[in-house]
């Protein structure tokens, strides 16, 4: 039976598990792999793994409940399709999007010095550059952390943020306000400044992922994340 198949299998099954309920009672619970009331993020994790090998296409929810160490009926307290863990998994994956730019963030501020305005421009470059890792690094969950239909107002979801509290889509309007406050960027060319610097770095991280810029070696993608951001600059 196809990943498909199977998820089509087990979103069909609550019926059928009422009615083996009392069958169900007799058989030994299968061995659990996580901590007692933490089956969700036990599952979420599988999910996440499954993305960082294989992409959205991977994430398969019977195969979280098989990783789980448990029943296919008991996912369906917390996630009650494959559609609903992947738009977690999705959500995770922002988050360490996010915490990729928040190291690259940290580097360049350490490395600042007291001009505002240069400090603003590091910023801003670092927040492309740590996208752009995070795209190289794990290719599974960039892909994983844009395939699920969204909307640009939940881009501020704390589903999607990472340990620092952010998501990646505040880190980018952070940086770009940092822009404005040292008079780099006018007032009248901030208003929806994300979406012009967020579209430009995106794209070059599905073209070196998984587009006709994936086989290019790692000195010409150094050098066309630079041109790129340089790029960003000038736009804005």
């Amino acid at each position: 039976m196809s990943g498909e198949q199977g998820d089509a299998a087990l979103d069909a099954a609550p019926n059928a598990a009422a009615d083996g309920a009392g069958a169900a009672a007799d058989t030994p619970a299968p061995r659990t792999t996580y901590r007692h009331g933490d089956l969700r993020g036990a599952l979420l994790a599988a999910g996440i793994e499954m993305a960082r090998r294989g992409g959205p296409d991977a994430v398969v929810l019977r195969e979280a409940t098989r990783q789980a160490g448990v029943t296919p009926n008991a996912a369906y307290r917390h996630f009650a399709d494959r559609q609903a863990l992947l738009r977690a998994v999705s959500d995770a994956a922002q988050g360490l999007a996010a915490d990729a730019m928040e190291a690259e963030v940290a580097r360049a501020a350490a490395a600042s010095g007291v001009n505002t305005a240069d400090a603003a421009r590091r910023m801003l470059r670092a927040v492309g550059t740590g996208y752009l890792a995070f795209a190289r690094d794990e290719p599974g969950l960039f892909r994983a952390a844009f395939s699920v239909p969204d909307h640009l107002a939940n881009s501020m979801d704390a589903a999607k943020a990472g340990t620092a509290g952010r998501t990646p889509f505040q880190i980018l309007s952070a940086a770009l306000d940092a822009w404005a406050a040292a008079g780099i960027l006018p007032p009248a060319r901030r208003a929806n400044a994300e979406l012009y610097a967020w579209s430009a770095v995106h794209g070059l991280g599905m073209l070196v992922i998984d587009g006709p810029l994936r086989g290019l070696s790692a000195e010409l993608v150094d050098g066309a994340t630079v041109r790129v951001l340089d790029m960003v600059e000038r736009g804005l």
